[in-house]
């Protein structure tokens, strides 16, 4: 029987050949296929008369073909086929590059329409290549017709007709997973009708119907899943601490911690307390205090005699939190260990050994705490830094080596907070809104060419008075297409033309991790005046001492990874300074936003309103299924619509049990797999 699930080969007209074609564009199933949704339309629905063309038009033209259609040799590879159409108000040259069987497949005196792009002059209108069908088909012309993000070998006409065979093995018979008073109330199509007209619209308003309806299922099927997924997670049994007083904590440090951090670090004991286990996100900008909050988790579990895991994306950044929590935890008897892949053999056994035997109260490391050889006598906490470095399944594993540890993650990326909700719908959210006291402010100016000179000198007296500085470009290797500075050549030009005389790096992505990390080290600890490189140091170590970021082709990045490549700057007690080079210099209005605030949440509202919410998605990071439909920016308004229908939905069945929710449920189940889920 056919249904989503059906293999597509065993749809008429797919054969191994095309199956294997589709198959690198993700299609497997039916579902897959009839659920690749169009990234255009071509509005080829209504015709318009010949004299009414006009050069660069697209339009749809019925017209008679009044020439026998001829063919032409120019040149080995190069084939013409040249004719004339003509319609009651004039003609039109037609020619086709390379399409030898159409000399065949149009008819002297026959009728087809033709749609394409108007060429030649107001006098001698011109098509080239254009899409044809006899007049009356009405397969590809006289509708509005779909366009797709494809691979090679596959058409677009060959894919849609692909879809439209799809679509009629399900006619009829798609599931609907929205419960009809949900659909009711929402005033949204049924799923029937949606599917096909995403691809097929009927009309402009059949086409909007089905987007709406389709976006909104899935932001409702995705807020679902992140309900049950904290559902799930609150049936456990967390561990639960010896209450202490956090005073004693803070007594022992050198500095009084800001008044967001005391809150958030109450959150993260209430949720400890509560006797489930805690699950929650610290968002708070570069510099905001979030180590601070992990260190008072990793005392309160200590006092019970329990052992925390901190997770690092780089073994620089592990060594940073290392030496950071050593400082803030050893005067209060916890002694903590790092574990790196770089490490020698007996030194990895020597921490393991203590970890086992409860000698290491918390372990800092890398992917390396992840081994199977790594085991912890009682694991309470799990903390996880620049949570987007990692997916969830690398959480569940270092989840794993505790009875459901509570788990504590961070991210210095400031995301506007319905956009969280969406990301991060799992976790409990901490913001932390305030800096510490003596946290600079980095100056920021955006400047065109016009400026070099003047950037230049003011590195040099940086650099004199022994500071260090940042020159960050978007690419390694040069594209010409974009004209964007490749940092290995801008790395060459600053060394033997710009500063010949001072000490330069080069630290890029594709450089093996050993590399890098000797690189940033060495600019660390002083041993370079200027650190070349690109995006590789949005997440990176303290260099207290650097004072200076210059980002060429500024306008090339996202606001949010300006503003994560700004704080690289200005974390020691040197005025700092942020030089943004592109076109137009400050005028541009995006660069303007980075000159007026420091604020990242404020930024991240202008970057979502402005790019769309790639910069916080971008690779699947979170173990979230893609977005296939929605666009987060656009549809807002939708998003808010489908949380607060999903929440309502889940407060009259918590489970999704009722038999009217059982769709819901199953495609929930499919999408998540939560039946095999590691919740923790």
């Amino acid at each position: 029987m056919t249904g989503l699930d059906t293999d597509i080969r065993n749809i008429k007209g797919i054969g191994d050949t095309r199956a294997r074609l589709l198959k690198k564009l993700g299609i497997v199933t039916l579902r897959d296929l009839v659920s690749y949704f169009p990234r255009a339309y071509e509005d080829r629905s209504s015709f318009r008369p010949i004299d009414t063309l006009r050069p660069d038009d697209v339009a749809c033209v019925r017209a008679l073909v009044v020439s026998t259609p001829r063919l032409s040799h120019i040149r080995k590879g190069l084939d013409l086929v040249k004719l004339r159409i003509s319609d009651d108000s004039g003609s039109l040259d037609v020619t086709f590059f390379n399409q030898a069987y159409v000399k065949d497949s149009l008819k002297y005196g026959s009728s087809y329409v033709f749609y394409g792009k108007i060429g030649g002059t107001l006098n001698r209108p011109e098509m080239t290549n254009p899409v044809f069908e006899p007049e009356g088909k009405s397969e590809i012309t006289g509708r509005i017709m779909p366009v797709y993000r494809l691979t090679a070998n596959i058409g677009q006409n060959l894919f849609a007709r692909t879809v439209r065979s799809g679509l009629d093995e399900l006619r009829g018979i798609i599931p609907d997973v929205l419960p009809a008073p949900v659909r009711e109330k929402h005033s949204l199509a049924h799923a029937d009708f949606a599917y096909h007209n995403i691809h097929f619209p009927a009309d402009m308003d059949s086409l909007m119907l089905a987007r709406r309806r389709l976006i909104f299922e899935e932001l409702f099927v995705l807020a679902c899943s992140l309900r049950l997924l904290k559902g799930r997670r609150t049936e456990k049994n967390g561990t639960v601490p010896k209450d202490a007083d956090i005073g004693e904590f803070y007594s022992s440090l050198s500095f009084s911690p800001t008044g967001a951090q005391r809150r958030v670090v109450e959150q993260i004991i209430a949720d400890m307390l509560s006797g489930k286990p805690m699950s929650r996100l610290i968002q708070g900008d570069v510099g905001s205090g979030k180590t601070l909050c992990a260190a008072a988790a990793a005392w309160y579990v200590y006092r019970s005699g329990y052992q925390t895991a901190f997770m690092a994306p780089t073994e620089i950044l592990a060594q940073q939190h290392f030496e950071t929590l050593t400082k803030m935890l050893s005067p209060l008897g916890i002694t903590v260990g790092l574990l790196t892949g770089s490490m020698s053999a007996k030194q990895k056994r020597e921490i393991k050994n203590s970890l086992v035997s409860g000698d290491v109260d918390v372990l800092v490391g890398t992917h390396a705490l992840l081994t199977s050889g790594v085991e912890f006598k009682h694991l309470a906490l799990v903390i996880v830094d620049e949570q987007h470095r990692f997916g969830v399944n690398q959480r569940s594993l270092l989840t794993g080596k505790g009875e459901n540890p509570h788990v504590l993650v961070m991210s210095a990326t400031p995301i506007p907070r319905t956009l969280a909700l969406i990301i991060y719908g799992e976790l409990d959210i901490s913001i932390i809104d305030e800096m510490p006291p003596g946290r600079q402010s980095v100056d920021t100016f955006g400047v065109d060419e016009k400026m070099r000179a003047r950037i230049i000198k003011f590195t040099r007296k940086l650099i004199s008075e022994g500071r260090q500085a940042y020159y960050v470009c978007p690419m390694v290797e040069e594209n010409e297409a974009l004209d964007l500075k490749a940092a290995e050549q801008y790395y060459l030009h600053l060394k033997n033309d710009v500063f010949p005389d001072l000490r330069v790096a080069l630290l890029h992505g594709k450089m093996k991790n050993a590399e890098k990390e000797a690189v940033m080290k060495a600019f660390a600890a002083g041993e370079t005046d200027i650190l070349v490189a690109t995006t590789v140091i949005e997440v990176g170590v303290d260099v207290p001492n650097a004072s200076l970021m210059v980002i060429e082709n500024a306008e090339r990045f996202g606001l949010s990874q300006l503003h994560q490549l700004r704080g690289r700057v200005g974390r020691g007690e040197h005025k700092s300074y942020c030089i943004l080079f592109c076109e137009n210099g400050s005028e541009n209005p995006r660069i303007s936003i980075m000159c007026k605030t420091n604020d990242g949440f404020k930024i991240s509202e202008e970057d979502l309103r402005l790019r769309g919410p790639g910069d916080f998605f971008g690779s699947r990071q979170h173990g979230l299924p893609e977005m296939k439909i929605a666009d987060l920016s656009a549809d807002m308004n939708l998003l808010t619509e489908a949380q607060d229908a999903a929440f309502e939905l889940l407060g009259h069945d918590p489970g999704l049990s009722k038999p009217e929710n059982e769709l819901l449920r199953q495609r929930i189940d499919e999408l998540f797999e939560l039946n095999a889920f590691t919740f923790n």
